[in-house]
């Protein structure tokens, strides 16, 4: 009988085959009292279950190191990076230990109450991508109990597939699709995934920005996640439909339906085909405009695959993820030389823009500001405030991106200002950094400074900022949080995360609309940039730059060259002016 199981949208496109179930990763747990004179015995048990699981890291990472970057993306590797910190990290070892010492319990009960207790911590974290990391915990605890408990691969084999009427209407082979059904995914996972015939895949848990779904997207593979209770109703074997775009998953479709999605393969496949022919396609509108599509971009890899993907430049590199998961022990100067070095030779001659870290509150990367001075952490210290509290590091990162762009051209961008006294801070700052340089006589180069334009006082106060600033980059996701005053990692508000909220509109529109009177560059980095159906929108407010994640640069192209921006601004005048200029959209 056909049924759907609705999920989360995370990676575009649909799959089609037979489902193979991935057996539960959970290990049942014993919970008993051990006697003093096993203690050491079972802190050893833990020992060499967490040394086996790093050993089994390191060979997925030589693994990686082996393949190219079609076949493990960055991210995949970066994935493991977190795997391999979790299971250095020494919160969990020290309380494993003391589960074990002071409260005498088995060492299978002590790293599961260990876990509970770091993933709770987990929970209690602002930013949504953080937040996620818990199931990379959990993954990592429970890999350690299958060491311990010498239990095998959670991955079933398929069972034998039988044909039907239904496996005639794909292909009269025996080499049908199969698509992965499982509770979840880890890096690990993904890996062999990757590596197999597997199509597309469905999980029970997951959000937009748990590694599943960042390696999915950077795989271009159709996934759904947080489809409640699927490796448990699908059976192994099963026809299933992946629908990416829709985030559902259809179970045992009829052959109609298996027909219609068959059908809406193939013409995904043929419009894919034509995005790509794009590439290269200058984008210009209809009516003779250029516009820049950029790339955000997380680690100096990455670099390569947005000349790939056809972007004239990084509109953000997202400095934070070089100083994370470091435990105190930050990038140096010449460790960060060395990683935007090589991001900008990576683009190949084609501008850089960097911004500089944006941690905090939440985010923290040392344990000298207390979690309890930040009762707010959105509104707390973070981005640019964090840098100023620490000197010492913000000029170290200067010195690191002034010297970088002495190989190619680099924008310099800062988050987060608010204050007339921040921008001049933050601008004695930069002088300075140039000045250590001079001193120690290390080359640099010249760069373009621009800000970041995501609280509303910055956005009511843009003479302030382009009397010092080359050029601005609205940051659209904490522009929408702070302006509605939305905590988007608060489940009973983020519904009224709204980018088409009448004052969203506006804030963006006035800062483009002023950038293009005083001949500054201004773009639009944030979730809109990529989002096709914001695209025309934008456009019609006078919008020519935008940055968006690599795999939305063709398919907005697209949209860039169907579109005529000079009739679409008085239409854009109309939908910023209007109650609900949602269903302005629409029509």
């Amino acid at each position: 009988m056909t049924f759907s199981i609705h999920g989360l949208p995370v990676a575009r496109g649909i799959a089609i085959g037979r489902a193979v179930l991935m057996a539960s990763s959970r290990v049942d747990v014993a919970h008993y009292f051990i006697e003093p004179g096993q203690v050491e015995s079972e802190i050893t048990r833990v020992r060499v279950g967490r040394n086996a699981v790093v050993d089994e890291i390191h060979r997925l990472q030589q693994t990686i190191a082996a393949m190219g970057p079609k076949e493990a993306p960055h991210e995949l590797a970066a994935l493991l990076d977190v795997h391999l910190m979790l299971l250095q990290d020494e919160e969990l070892i020290s309380g494993v230990k003391h589960w074990i010492s002071e409260r005498l319990y088995n060492a299978e009960w002590a790293l599961t109450t260990q876990l509970e207790v770091l993933a709770r911590q987990f929970d209690d974290m602002e930013d949504e991508y953080l937040r996620e990391r818990k199931a990379d915990l959990e993954q990592v605890a429970e890999r350690i109990l299958r060491y311990m408990k010498g239990v095998g691969s959670p991955v079933a084999p398929p069972a034998a597939r039988r044909k039907t009427q239904q496996d005639l209407l794909l292909d009269d082979s025996i080499d049908v699709p199969l698509v992965l059904i499982a509770h979840d995914l880890s890096p690990a996972d993904m890996l062999q995934f990757k590596q197999s015939v597997f199509a597309g895949f469905a999980t029970d848990v997951g959000g937009k920005t748990s590694h599943t779904a960042i390696v999915a997207r950077s795989m271009d593979i159709p996934a759904v996640v947080g489809a409640r209770g699927s490796s448990h109703l699908v059976r192994q074997d099963d026809w299933v439909i992946i629908d990416g775009d829709a985030g559902v998953m259809i179970v045992d479709p009829s052959p109609i339906i298996l027909a219609e999605y068959g059908f809406k393969q193939r013409q995904a496949e043929l419009e894919r085909g034509r995005l790509s022919r794009l590439r290269h396609t200058p984008a210009v509108t209809l009516d003779g405009q250029k516009v820049e599509l950029l790339a955000n971009i997380e680690m100096p890899e990455d670099a390569p695959g947005a000349v790939l993907a056809g972007a004239v430049g990084v509109g953000l590199f997202r400095s934070e993820f070089l100083f994370m998961g470091r435990k105190g022990d930050l990038p140096g100067e010449e460790e960060q030389y060395q990683a935007y070095k090589k991001a900008v030779e990576g683009m190949q001659g084609l501008p850089v823009t960097i911004r500089t870290i944006d941690v905090g509150a939440d985010k923290q990367l040392d344990d000298s500001i207390s979690d309890a001075a930040h009762l707010n952490p959105a509104l707390g210290l973070r981005a640019i405030r964090w840098s100023l509290a620490d000197p010492a590091m913000f000029l170290t990162q200067l010195r690191a991106i002034l010297r970088a762009a002495a190989h190619g051209q680099v924008n310099l961008l800062i988050p987060m200002l608010a204050h007339a006294s921040e921008i001049r801070q933050t601008l004695s700052l930069v002088d300075f950094a140039r000045a250590e340089l001079d001193n120690r006589g290390l080359p640099y180069g010249p760069v373009k400074l621009g800000a970041m334009i995501e609280i509303p006082a910055a956005a009511l106060t843009l003479k302030i900022f382009l009397k010092y600033f080359d050029f601005l980059s609205i940051g659209t996701n904490d522009l929408i949080q702070y302006t509605l005053a939305i905590d988007r990692a608060d489940e009973s508000v983020a519904h009224l995360y709204d980018p088409l909220h009448p004052a969203v509109l506006r804030l963006v529109a006035e800062t483009i609309a002023e950038c293009d009177a005083q001949g500054k560059g201004v773009s639009v980095c944030g979730e809109m940039a990529g989002d096709i159906t914001l695209t025309r929108l934008l456009l019609g407010m006078g919008l020519r730059s935008f940055s968006m994640h690599p795999a939305q640069i063709l398919a907005v192209k697209q949209e860039v060259l169907r579109a005529d921006a000079a009739r679409l601004a008085p239409w854009a005048q109309r939908v910023i002016e209007a109650e609900d200029p949602a269903s302005m959209l629409a029509k």
